[in-house]
């Protein structure tokens, strides 16, 4: 089965403005509690998803091909993250609450 692109107005969910599309999605996200959301539960998954997500995409359309320091950002505040998380586990580790 092909996906074929329609010609003319958008229809349904693209149709809406952002703000009504982020109101939606966010309300989805909600309706799990975060420890039954399965990339919570499977960082595997989630990482497989965002592979297979990113071959979807053409590299020249992809966000960081087109901007580096688009991607130089995402992967300093990814590192900050990783050492804020890293740095929180080793005091809990040592017994700190």
């Amino acid at each position: 089965m092909t996906a074929e692109r329609r010609e003319g107005p958008e229809r349904g969910f693209a149709a809406m403005d952002e703000d009504k599309q982020r109101e939606i999605a966010r309300k989805g996200g909600q309706s799990v509690p975060p420890k039954e959301r399965s990339f919570s539960k499977d960082p595997g998954l989630a990482s497989q998803a965002g592979r297979k997500g990113g071959q979807n995409v053409p590299p020249e359309e992809r966000s960081f091909s087109k901007d580096p320091g688009l991607a130089s950002q995402a992967g300093r505040k990814g590192g900050e993250a990783s050492g804020a998380r890293r740095s929180s586990d080793d005091h809990h580790r040592r017994g700190g609450r």
